[in-house]
């Protein structure tokens, strides 16, 4: 929502007051929906102090969805408050009760536990590697290449965007990074080469088609690689916290695989067909293409350095995850670059994003992990089992997956999103015996990406192309629709049969 507001156009100083009230409306909710939670009853069976962590839980959350202030400030606020009134929020009293329990120094223990997680590491990591490919221009040579090859066609050209999309994904943690810093600079340019304007009905001779095929490479590219999207990472660490299960990136990548390429190499086309362009064939993208190459010049030392440095960490990740943990390999990789120039000092402590996402996820891990560790989870896993009880591990699987998906609608943020409901679908899971639980924790969190698609605000990039002026509103949310439900057909058709198959 935040990221929709700023693009709104500015209004004169004395009809900014709404604004101002909006936000001190979504200031307070957060603190009214906490404190309301915290006056109901406590449920049957769970203990206060677990009610009462939830009760601040929910306001997190709240707070993440309408972001009066950015997630970081909203997530490190609720830690904060969790370990000031920690005897109410979030020891028991055995714990309490031992003297040698020393409260103060587990509270803070327990506040600062996420800044040590390894998943937040690698995201931190993984941001470093996108800086590379923006410092490097190696993501914009990517992409034009690609353009300069296949730009010809309307057709191709799609082909070319999510391509260009696929390659950067496993190395760039932030969709709205990749998509906002490399994959719309450059396919903003195309349209007018065509004579296809925003806000204007040329919008459709060819600038409506390559906007509407952006976002959903990005949104399949998101679910493909567990490095292609934050929320991923987070979803891998709530995973372990809850359930115990550990998925590599290679256990992520072979789940999707069957649904991601046959999105991959049928999204364009079927893009095609339910919004097609008007212009099919034009000579001048691959011209403009290979100009733009020629002010790139050949690959630099950078560049190849950086090639070869992000196959290795890929390589790591893959094969040698068993020998070195996946955030170390991607420190390693981070410290090569840093000793042989691709990024220097600056290029770290100056990256806002990814000192802002290191905060922001390291807060919601510690939240997370909270959550289990009052006994919230445990409880809440028993009550769902038994609202489910009688429905077959397969039913219930399918159940929860569509309530998983189809809720992001009430979403802007697929990292609220999974904070809010992925503990509750696992720990509910967990509780219905027979249940597969790899494939089921699986299907939850291969969801994420391709569940952005349903709403002009499920994820990061939406707001990018939805403001391009090329995408109007009964457009995005028809064909958003139509997407939204061939992407999760495909996951329970085809990748369902394929992850019982395969784990």
């Amino acid at each position: 929502m935040s990221e929709i507001t700023k693009t709104a156009v500015k209004e004169p100083a004395k009809k900014a007051e709404p604004g101002k009230k909006n936000r001190w409306i979504f200031l307070a909710l957060p603190v009214l929906v906490s404190v309301l939670l915290l006056l109901v009853p406590v449920p049957a069976g769970l203990e206060p102090y677990a009610w009462h962590f939830f009760a601040i839980f929910v306001g997190v959350i709240v707070g993440l969805i309408f972001e009066p202030l950015p997630g970081a400030v909203i997530g490190l606020t609720g830690v904060v408050i969790i370990a000031l009134f920690s005897q109410w929020l979030l020891f028991s009293p055995a714990e309490l009760a031992d003297p040698k329990f020393k409260t103060a120094a587990q509270a803070f223990k327990w506040a600062v536990s996420g800044f040590g997680n390894s998943t937040v590491w690698l995201i931190f990591g993984a941001f470093m590697f996108a800086a590379g490919y923006d410092k490097t221009q190696f993501g914009r040579r990517l992409a034009l290449i690609l353009v300069k090859y296949l730009g010809r066609r309307s057709l191709t050209l799609g082909y070319a965007i999510t391509f260009a999309d696929l390659l950067l994904a496993p190395f760039t943690p932030s969709n709205t990074a990749r998509s906002g810093g490399t994959i719309y600079p450059i396919i903003a340019n195309l349209p007018p080469l065509y004579g296809s304007k925003p806000n204007d009905p040329s919008a459709r001779k060819i600038g409506s088609y390559l906007m509407w095929v952006a976002i959903t490479a990005a949104c399949i590219t998101s679910s493909m690689f567990l490095s292609a999207l934050a929320p991923n990472l987070l979803a891998l660490g709530i995973v372990n916290s809850v359930t115990g299960i550990n998925i590599s990136w290679g256990t992520w990548f072979i789940a999707f695989l069957p649904v991601g390429l046959l999105l991959l190499l049928t999204m364009p086309l079927l893009a095609y067909w339910f919004y097609p362009p008007e212009v099919k064939i034009n000579d001048e993208v691959p011209r403009w293409a290979t100009a733009e190459l020629a002010k790139l010049g050949k690959m630099s030392r950078h560049e190849i350095l950086l090639l070869v440095f992000v196959c290795c960490a890929l390589a790591m990740w893959i094969f040698a995850a068993s020998f070195i943990e996946p955030a170390m390999a991607a420190l390693l990789v981070v410290v090569l670059m840093l000793w042989t120039g691709v990024l220097n000092w600056n290029d770290i402590t100056s990256n806002k994003p990814a000192w802002n996402t290191f905060a922001w996820f390291a807060t919601l891990v510690a939240l997370a992990d909270g959550l289990s560790r009052t006994g919230f989870i445990a409880w809440l896993g028993k009550e769902g089992a038994a609202l489910m009880g009688g429905i077959s591990p397969g039913a219930a699987t399918i159940a929860l997956l569509l309530a998983f998906y189809l809720l992001h609608y009430l979403f802007a943020s697929t990292t609220a999103h999974t904070t809010a409901l992925l503990p509750a679908m696992l720990t509910i899971g967990a509780a219905i015996p027979g249940i597969n639980m790899q494939v089921f924790c699986l299907l939850m969190v291969t969801s994420l990406g391709v569940m952005g698609i349903i709403t002009p605000y499920g994820t990061g990039p939406s707001p990018i192309y939805y403001g391009s002026g090329y995408l109007p509103t009964k457009d995005y949310w028809r064909l958003g629709t139509i997407f939204g439900a061939i992407f999760l057909i495909a996951l329970l058709v085809i990748g369902y049969p394929w992850m019982m198959m395969m784990f």
